[in-house]
């Protein structure tokens, strides 16, 4: 569970980072990531709270 935890957080600053870049060059973020950061944080809120409940 720890290990999963990690690898979503993982991808979740690989995301953001991806996107700084965008902000960076002066394009708009894609409404469509913001979709993408919300479905990774929940997965980690998710992973949490089950890990929380199983302790």
């Amino acid at each position: 569970m720890f290990f999963f935890l990690v690898v979503i957080a993982v991808l979740l600053l690989g995301y953001a980072g991806f996107l700084l870049t965008f902000v960076r060059q002066g394009r708009k973020i894609p409404p469509a990531a913001y979709l993408g950061l919300a479905v990774l944080n929940g997965l980690i809120l998710a992973v949490v709270l089950a890990w929380a409940v199983s302790r």
